[in-house]
């Protein structure tokens, strides 16, 4: 089948028609003199073209070839070297970078595009930058000047690349329990020695350096995650030297086979602090949450990529009449009007063109946070920043594998050989439910840390700002009210830290994200409805079959609450 292709075209559709993207930018000082559509817009075309031309041709033989591992070199596929050394020499890891770090200053929303295009059409290579600009502005915030001197230009510019080494053996999402120790040498660096897992793209040879950012804990340092301090070790040092880092192994995956998902281990390696003692975790999280919002974005572009190729295959393949169909008896129509296809084709049309607008306006929000003058503005991007990120990086993922599954039903049979690339985006889709923080703890996050603890006061701002927004359907408003009162009075006085069952609210807050998941997917299609140019056959799609789901999950939850503690019993 052929090769995902970027729709340029559709991506402005929301940046600007929709979102007016260019209005917000005008307001932000660091941005104005970027708020041009036509600017914008023709960076979005050759990204797309980039994308189209040179990086989904490598989907299939990088995922039937693999990362090969020898000997503690890894070899990419073929052309994935060629792919990426084109990719930073034409300057697309820099869009969003400051200038002075050699970067272009461009808005985040179009970086956000681009990795979702890139996403869409090659997993497996995109896993290589797709921690790149997090490791930037994780330096930029908290390396020291000899540290940037060293290092930012080049993460800025793509010419190096970076991983983020947190995982152990023993510590997955509780790294509270890392081992890998640091110890204070004479010149002022540290040498670090522990074994790291799951470390995508750990060793290659895609670029001539990898700088690595390894959490570990120094002498003395207390047990759990305040203990944790943030180090900087580089594959090659300054002087040419290579550092005692090793990878054992590449693992064996259900997907993404063309990212080396490294085991590391680092022999009193040198390395350099990154911020301040015992606060690692601070500093990562830098990157961490820049990694999250990708992700969302991952789960649009994937979902995307796999609804292109069934939406394809239903304009070409023709099979008994459709229900109401005007053909003569004996003959086939084709599968794409029949209306068990149609389903599965506009439902995940309507994840994709929803969650595209929550992700764009949340890197719309993250360049306010940035860079808008008042201070006011600014806490109210961080507010839409916080609470929405987990929701995009836990709903998409999910429904990106669940609709890739549901895209491959669609060509029945062939769905399932692998001839038809389907299979691939299916394997490919699921890492994001488990990376970057566990689906799960997403929901935790979310409705455990910054709901319950502030007496639900930021969500309730944020659904008062959304139902009141210009546009929005009585029936959208209606339910921000009723999810308000819900939480409002029976989930915070039930589960917050004083009330009656407080452990309920790890029960139910699955439950919770996905409810305002589709809350925003409400506000979202009565932002996209205002514009001629909307799909109206998705935004059926939206109110037909996948709102529904909102009202099973507020009964869900509403059970949940009434049972109280005796859920577990029960279960």
């Amino acid at each position: 089948m052929n090769a995902y292709q970027p729709r340029a075209s559709s991506h402005a559709f929301v940046l600007f028609d929709v979102l007016r993207a260019h209005e917000r930018l005008a307001e932000l000082p660091a941005m104005a003199e970027h708020a041009d559509t036509a600017l914008l817009g023709q960076v979005l075309e050759e990204a797309g073209k980039f994308v189209g031309e040179v990086v989904a041709p490598l989907n299939r033989s990088g995922d039937e070839t693999g990362a090969q591992w020898n000997a503690g070199a890894v070899t990419m596929p073929p052309g994935f070297r060629d792919a990426y050394q084109a990719f930073w020499q034409a300057g697309w890891p820099s869009l969003a970078c400051a200038v002075e770090d050699g970067g272009q200053g461009l808005p985040t929303a179009v970086e956000a595009v681009l990795h979702e295009m890139l996403n869409a059409a090659n997993h497996g290579w995109t896993m290589a930058p797709g921690l790149l600009h997090g490791a930037y502005e994780c330096i930029r915030h908290h390396g020291s000047d000899a540290l940037k001197a060293r290092y930012l230009a080049k993460l800025a510019s793509g010419e190096w690349l970076a991983t983020m080494c947190l995982t152990e053996p023993h510590a997955g999402s509780d790294l509270g329990l890392v081992q890998t120790k640091a110890v204070p040498l004479a010149d002022g660096r540290f040498a670090l020695s522990g074994t790291k897992i799951f470390i995508s793209g750990g060793e290659h040879d895609l670029t001539d350096n990898i700088v690595h950012l390894v959490l570990a804990r120094l002498p003395g340092a207390p047990p759990g995650p305040r203990g944790l301090s943030l180090f900087l070790v580089p594959k090659f040092e300054a002087d040419g030297q290579r550092s005692q880092v090793h990878c054992e192994r590449i693992e064996e995956k259900m997907g993404i086979h063309a990212s080396p998902t490294c085991v590391m281990r680092f022999d009193e390696a040198a390395a350099s602090l990154v911020g301040e003692p015992g606060k690692g975790l601070n500093a990562m999280f830098v990157m961490m949450n820049a990694a999250r919002l990708l992700v969302g974005l991952q789960g649009i572009g994937l979902l995307d990529a796999a609804w292109q190729k069934a939406n394809a295959y239903a304009q070409e393949r023709r099979q008994m009449r459709a229900p109401g169909s005007s053909s003569k008896a004996g003959q086939a129509d084709l599968i794409a009007l029949h209306p068990a296809i149609q389903r599965i084709l506009q439902t995940q049309r309507a994840w994709i063109d929803a969650g595209r607008v929550i992700a764009y306006r949340t890197a719309l929000e993250l360049d306010t946070q940035k860079h808008h003058p008042e201070a006011a503005q600014r806490d109210v991007a961080a507010r839409w920043c916080s609470l929405v990120t987990p929701v995009l990086k836990s709903a998409w993922t999910e429904q990106a594998f669940t609709g890739a599954s549901a895209c491959l039903q669609v060509f029945g049979g062939h769905g399932y050989v692998r001839e038809w690339g389907i299979e691939q985006h299916v394997r490919d889709a699921r890492v994001a439910m488990i990376y970057e923080g566990t689906n799960e703890i997403q929901a935790i996050d979310l409705l455990v840390r910054k709901t319950l603890p502030d007496g639900a006061a930021s969500l309730q701002a944020l659904l008062a700002e959304l139902a009141d927004a210009p546009g929005q359907s009585p029936r959208t408003r209606e339910a921000m009210h009723a999810f308000s009162a819900f939480v409002r009075e029976q989930l915070v006085p039930h589960t917050s830290a004083s009330g009656t069952a407080p452990e309920q609210a790890f029960w139910l807050a699955d439950d919770f994200l996905r409810a305002l998941a589709l809350l925003l997917m409400a506000w979202a299609w009565d932002r996209l409805a205002a514009s001629p140019h909307h799909d109206a056959s998705a935004h059926a799609a939206f109110w037909r079959w996948v709102w529904p789901e909102f009202g099973m999950r507020m009964g869900m939850m509403d059970a949940t609450v009434s049972v109280g503690q005796s859920a577990p019993a029960m279960l």
